[in-house]
């Protein structure tokens, strides 16, 4: 005879054991859920108490590279969750060189397709104020992904700087001081390239119909705003300065300019030019040879620029420094006036012990 208690305490058991089985593999499934969860969707990115920080990916740069740069960052808390989401979507496959900005708190998952999708954060190119193509080069390398060597060696590469109508002597005439939106991964062909364009953008038609007034081409034009600039800091001046030597050029007299002299000598730290100086034999010596010298002494300012298109009309040969080391200059008409403004400045420099 059939034990019914008996039966319905084995049925009880095994839907216990049923309910027991499907609560372990549910508990084992959430297990696994909330750990995939973790790697994918958990804060990861930590920039302490920074809102923000750069990151910036080499162009070529492997799986592996990207995570070495992150780790040297120390900004991601598990890099492992982080190398496995990467896996995952294949990032392998889909690196973008270039400046990517991270957010604290980040997950991996808004990580990598961040990375994935190549949009990069722009940089702010700035530069001015730059003497030699040598510091031009430096530092721009500062600021993009191109090194100063490849930069300088393409400003010195005579073929390629003919397909802009420049030359290594007049090629810093093309870069007008400025601060430009680019993207960091930018090289040093492509620099030429964007800074050509906006060369071509700052000489319009109107300022191309300014320089066709006063006879100048935008690089002779640049030549002189360079050693306008070098003349004086003061803006409010520059136009009486490249006044005297439009003066000069249209009466085909030597400009007889210190600064072109100082860029021959290599040395703009000079404050008193002798008259041994004046003998160099360099094309750059416009106490030697008439007319502007092959290209700019330096990056001409804009406001050097605007100096030479509106110069000041006046009848002004001859400047010289002010001896009270103000900044601004003593302009006189002739010779005589010249000299004696000039053995003020000397008197001064010597009070103070300046030789050179």
């Amino acid at each position: 005879m059939i034990n019914l208690a008996m039966l319905r305490d084995n049925r009880s058991a095994m839907w216990r054991i049923i309910v027991l089985a499907i609560m372990l593999v549910l508990i084992i499934t959430g297990a696994i859920l909330f750990h995939l969860y973790s790697r994918v969707y958990s804060r990861n990115i930590n920039l302490g108490e920074k809102p923000t920080a750069s990151l910036y990916i080499p162009s070529g740069s492997t799986q592996k590279d990207v995570l070495a740069i992150l780790t040297a960052k120390n900004c991601v808390d598990n890099i492992n969750s982080l190398d496995w989401v990467m896996t995952k979507k294949n990032y392998s496959r889909h690196i973008f060189a270039g400046k990517y900005q991270l957010r604290n708190g980040m997950n991996n998952n808004d990580l990598v397709n961040l990375l994935r999708s190549g949009i990069q954060t722009p940089v702010q190119l700035t530069f001015n104020n730059t003497r030699t193509l040598a510091d031009f080069s430096g530092k721009i390398a500062r600021q993009i992904e191109a090194d100063s060597i490849q930069i300088l060696k393409l400003l010195r590469d005579k073929n390629k700087l003919a397909k802009y109508g420049f030359k290594s002597e007049t090629i810093i005439a093309m870069f007008i001081p400025n601060t430009y939106q680019v993207y960091w991964n930018m090289n040093a062909d492509d620099f030429l390239v964007r800074m050509h364009k906006e060369y071509a953008k700052f000489w319009n038609a109107d300022r191309l119909k300014q320089a066709e007034a006063i006879g100048l081409s935008p690089v002779q034009i640049s030549t002189l705003a360079s050693i306008v600039d070098e003349e004086t800091i003061k803006n409010d001046e520059k136009p009486r300065v490249a006044g005297v030597y439009m003066n000069r050029l249209n009466r085909r007299i030597k400009l007889d300019a210190d600064p072109t002299l100082k860029f021959a000598l290599g040395d703009f730290s000079i404050k008193r030019i002798w008259n041994k100086d004046k003998k160099i034999d360099s094309p750059y010596n416009t106490y030697k040879y008439r007319g502007l010298p092959p290209g700019p002494i330096r990056q001409a300012s804009i406001s050097g620029i605007n100096a030479v298109l509106h110069y000041e009309k006046h009848r002004y040969f001859y400047f010289c420094a002010k001896s009270d080391f103000s900044g601004y200059h003593d302009f006189a008409r002739n010779l005589r006036e010249h000299n004696n403004n000039s053995r003020k400045y000397w008197k001064a420099l010597n009070r103070r012990g300046i030789k050179r």
